[in-house]
């Protein structure tokens, strides 16, 4: 099974792909983030966004996209509001390239992978790191957060936990 991670962003968005085996063994396919340019229009930023994970869809012919649940701080609406319409973007993706598509919360993943549902994103890194042998400077925050989306559904699968 083929697993397309993505962690959702309007100045960074991370990915990251792996393959899944029956055996369960775990091959990483590819990692990285799409950073539009901060001082293009609104509309512009979605739209490469879109774009480049079109490219990436395309190339890699993920059978699962899991996408970050929406977490929204009453303090900052406006912010949950433009992160939505990242979030939709990728979800007509998935729709368009008939790719299932599985929401999972932040706490829910780190709880699967690290044990503990409030671990860090640095803690959440350290872990992926060792698990997939890559060098931390490799790693982006935002592409780690997305391979821990994909891995920690991998896990839940296995394990039945979903």
């Amino acid at each position: 099974m083929r697993i397309l991670g993505v962690d959702p962003g309007l100045r960074r968005t991370g990915y990251g792909i792996v393959d899944i085996t029956p055996q369960s063994s775990v091959k990483l396919l590819e990692i990285g983030t799409i950073e539009p340019h901060q001082n293009d229009l609104f509309e512009r930023r979605v739209l490469r966004i879109y774009t480049g994970l079109e490219k990436i869809v395309a190339a890699q012919e993920p059978d699962v996209l899991v996408l970050e649940k929406l977490y929204a701080h009453h303090k900052h609406p406006t912010t949950a509001s433009l992160l939505g319409h990242v979030r939709g973007v990728i979800c007509l993706l998935s729709a368009q390239k008939s790719i299932s598509l599985v929401e999972h919360s932040v706490k829910r993943i780190r709880k699967s992978l690290v044990g503990n549902g409030n671990a860090t994103k640095e803690q959440t890194r350290s872990l992926i790191v060792n698990l997939l042998k890559i060098k931390t400077e490799q790693l982006s925050l935002d592409a780690s957060d997305a391979l821990a989306l994909a891995l920690g559904h991998a896990h839940m699968i296995r394990m039945k936990i979903l």
